[in-house]
């Protein structure tokens, strides 16, 4: 029986089909659209029995002429570029792709596990799954907004597993190639690795110069979350997927530098230091940008943690740390 992991050589598929390998799970149909990117170094290593470009995927779900027996679906192919205006695009990417694929993983009564994100609550400061707290500020949240919407009118009359994890910061090996929307800690990182100062936003939404507040949470437990699910049929829903607990940006940079600074076997400097001396600086918003900034997430795990969930969430401290041990043993700009 086969698995399907669309976005599969991205940041989170590619993570995931290796939790899968880990597993001894390796029958495995890849789906992406590599175009032009790198994102073909994120599967060296993997195991998987085939891949299918993105659209002659869609022709054989829409036709329902995929051959392979399929056992479940990871959903993780997305266009996830806040940035991106063109709406036409992004509801066909994000909304009508998502749409076939739950028309075809119901028919034919296969688990269902899809990428929503935090991008739905927009400016809110509640972050509990609640209609109430969703409202988004661009228009990649108001396609993964939607979808979610759709899920929660099938969900009473659906007879298989649907899953929706609303991730938040997510940060970790495999996602270079996604430039500009890569995490904070790969954009540190790699400024460290350049030499010269880190550079953070100005003070925004109330908030301090890098004051503002996120919930990031490292890529391997995004996995585990996705891998507890599949383990669990009977468990269906929206829940978010994050660790709970918002960190702020200087707190990401803190601990980038000093995760770098201990592989030279240099001591630990505090914010104060780093501020003093220029190693942290701050830079104004790209035009457009900070009116659709989140200056605040943090999960309300409450749901998630009803439901039966056991995976433990690693602190900022923990998971930069394992992300820059993984860049300091490859290259960290193709990382």
């Amino acid at each position: 029986m086969t698995v399907i992991v669309t976005g599969g050589a991205g940041f989170i598929g590619s993570n995931l089909i290796r939790g899968l390998n880990m597993q001894g799970v390796t029958d495995i149909l890849v789906v992406d659209n590599l175009g032009s990117s790198l994102k073909f170094k994120n599967l060296i290593g993997c195991e998987f029995r085939e891949y299918l470009q993105k659209d002659r995927f869609r022709e054989l779900i829409c036709e329902r002429r995929l051959d392979s027996q399929v056992s479940a679906i990871f959903h993780q192919g997305a266009c996830s570029n806040t940035m991106e205006l063109d709406g036409n695009y992004m509801i066909d990417n994000n909304y009508q792709y998502s749409v076939e694929l739950l028309d075809f993983a119901t028919e034919k009564e296969i688990p269902f596990i899809y990428a929503s994100s935090a991008a739905v609550y927009g400016a809110n400061t509640q972050f509990k799954e609640d209609r109430v707290n969703e409202s988004p500020l661009n228009v990649y949240g108001y396609s993964k907004l939607i979808f979610d919407e759709l899920v929660r009118r099938r969900l009473d009359s659906a007879k298989s597993q649907i899953v929706g994890l609303r991730y938040f910061n997510v940060y970790g090996p495999r996602e270079g190639h996604k430039g500009q929307m890569a995490s904070v800690s790969y954009h540190l990182s790699n400024q460290m690795f350049k030499g010269g100062a880190l550079k953070l936003f100005e003070g925004s939404g109330g908030y301090a110069a890098g004051e503002q507040r996120r919930d990031f949470i490292y890529v391997d437990d995004v996995v585990k979350l996705n891998l507890e699910f599949l383990d669990n049929p009977e468990r269906s829903g929206i829940y978010n997927c994050g660790t709970g607990q918002s960190q702020t940006f200087n707190e990401v940079a803190v601990a980038t530098i000093n995760s770098v600074r201990k592989q030279h076997g240099n001591q630990a400097l505090t914010l104060d230091r780093m501020l003093s001396e220029e190693i942290i600086t701050y830079r104004s918003f790209p035009e457009g940008l900070e009116s659709r900034y989140q200056s605040f997430t943090e999960a309300d795990m409450g749901l998630l943690k009803a439901a039966g969930s056991k995976v433990q969430f690693r602190d900022v401290d923990a998971g930069v740390k394992a992300y820059v041990d993984f860049l300091f043993q490859t290259n960290p700009f193709n990382s």
